[in-house]
Formats: C-alpha cells, structure tokens, sequence
C-alpha cells in the first residue's frame, strides 16, 4: 500500500527539531507492522499537498497545535480536500487535529474541552463497532494532547467509541473513515519529554496529572492493528 500522511504539526520549536517529525512517527508505526508499505509525508502546514489523490491507498491526517477552527489558508485548503478524499471513498485516517479536522469538514462541529486541557496517559472504551477492530472491545490506554474535542458527529458518522468527557473519542463513517482524538503514533518517551517541554507553559494541574498518568504507558500495538486494519478492510 501507498499511504499519503499529511502533516498539520506546526510545531518548528527546537524541542520539535530535536524529535522525529509526525509524518516519520507514523511512518515508524506502520513500518513496525508492514515495512513492505510505502508512505509519503506531505506537510500541508507548509501549503504543500499531493498533486493527485487517486495514486494513493490511503491517507492520514496528524495532530497539530493549530485549531481545526482557526481561519488560515493551508487550514481552509485541507478542510476541502477532506470533502474531495471522502467522496473518492478513499481510507482516510486522522488523530487528534486529524480527527477534528475530518469531522469539521464533513460537516460536525468542534469546540473547546469542558474540563480543559487531557494530557498524558488517558483511557477511552472502544465498543468495536468497526469490521477492522475484529471485535476488540474495552478501554484502551492512550496518548492525549488536546484542549478541544468534537462534539457534534459529521451526518452519518457513528460513534466507536468515547468517555463521559469525551463522548465522541472515536468516530467511523461508513468503511472509509476512521478517527481518534488520541496519539498512537506517540512514543513513551516522546510523550515524556513532551510533559516537561511544557511545563511552566501549560496549567501546572495538568503537567502534574500527565506526570502522574506516565507511570502505565499506551498500548499503541492495539491502536496500531486497529489503524492497520482499517486500511486493509475489505482490499485483501
């Protein structure tokens, strides 16, 4: 398969330098499973995006600290080729910015987060209600970073799953859409370094609660095989 990812991360801060970039993040994170995939990294944050995007399998759309609500041209332009990507039927994937972004431009809503800032190790259930899942059901352990969430589903979107203060922490629709709110191209160690990036800039409360969270880690393979699948449901 051939995997467009297409980077919104517009963090070019030299703690951001230092650390592989989320387009080489999820390259790692599908290679680890199918090295034999090819991914191509376009950073649509720079206003660069594929020329044609029938010649790709599939695409994935990264976190960012930039809002999918903030009124910027590279923003704008990636809200429509979301509408263009779901009306070719394409697999498209988005975590974080990725999954507000789709359900924005497919017509949900987005806004700020209740209880403010999750950070850190978080737990979301997955009821399963997905073919490429294979059943797996339960709570899962996973990386946040977000301050907004979604709160109203696209038309025709069905919620996979979410907790009381993030009901829609995943979404599908039909067989060609899949998000999380949640990082599983994320490393431990990344999302450790990360907590102490940022404090002294976020709420100590929250540095504090990430800090605590960081003593289980993620269980990335599970959202990896879930990713993995999606992608190959219903084309092997």
């Amino acid at each position: 398969m051939h995997i467009a990812v297409l980077m919104a991360n517009t963090d070019e801060s030299a703690f951001a330098r230092a650390h592989p970039g989320d387009g080489e993040k999820f390259r790692v994170l599908l290679g680890q499973a199918r090295p034999e995939w090819r991914v191509s990294v376009f950073p649509v944050k720079d206003g660069v995006f594929p020329a044609n995007l029938a010649g790709f399998d599939g695409f994935i759309i990264t976190g960012s600290p930039t809002s999918a609500r903030d009124d910027l041209p590279w923003v704008a332009r990636l809200l429509a080729v979301i509408c263009e990507i779901e009306a070719l039927r394409v697999p498209l994937f988005g975590a974080c910015f990725g999954h507000q972004a789709i359900a924005l431009a497919l017509g949900g809503v987005v806004a700020e987060n209740p209880g403010g800032w999750v950070f850190g190790v978080t737990e979301t259930a997955h009821g399963g209600a997905a073919g490429w899942m294979g059943g797996d059901t339960g709570m899962v352990r996973a990386y946040a970073a977000h301050q907004e969430q979604v709160v109203v589903l696209p038309p025709g979107a069905r919620v996979l799953g979410g907790v009381a203060a993030c009901p829609v922490g995943s979404f599908a629709l039909g067989d060609h859409v899949f998000t999380t709110q949640y990082h599983p191209e994320m490393t431990h160690g990344f999302v450790t370094a990360l907590a102490e990036e940022l404090a002294g800039v976020l709420p100590e409360a929250v540095i504090a609660a990430a800090r605590a969270s960081l003593v289980v880690e993620a269980e990335i393979a599970r959202m990896r095989a879930w990713i993995i699948g999606f992608f190959e449901y219903g084309r092997g």
